[in-house]
């Protein structure tokens, strides 16, 4: 089970801090295709077999990597887990503590 947790020297993606307004106009291709354009999957973190997330809000279609998902998951449960606790040494210890009685 992979954890969630970074190790000290492991990098992490990070969205570009520029801000540039990519915005294209094209159309819906044969059997729904749709070309994300090279600038727009640079500034994304895109790369090739990334998994996506689609959904539909407020009538539009949003388009995030997996990546971007988990870590926009990972900062919001950050607020609630404090400074020095590791949810995976307490899970950790929940089950050898289970499993004493097992």
């Amino acid at each position: 089970m992979d954890t969630l947790e970074l190790q000290e020297n492991e990098v992490v993606w990070q969205r570009p801090t520029f801000v540039e307004d990519h915005r294209v106009r094209m159309r819906l291709g044969a059997k729904g295709r749709l070309v994300i354009p090279a600038a727009i999957r640079e500034a994304l973190g895109m790369t090739e077999n990334d998994m996506l997330d689609l959904v539909v809000k407020d009538g539009e279609l949003r388009i995030a990597t997996m990546r971007e998902r988990l870590r926009r998951a990972q900062q919001r449960a950050k607020r609630y887990i404090p400074a020095g606790v590791s949810l995976a040494d307490e899970l950790s210890a929940e089950r050898r503590e289970a499993a004493k009685y097992e």
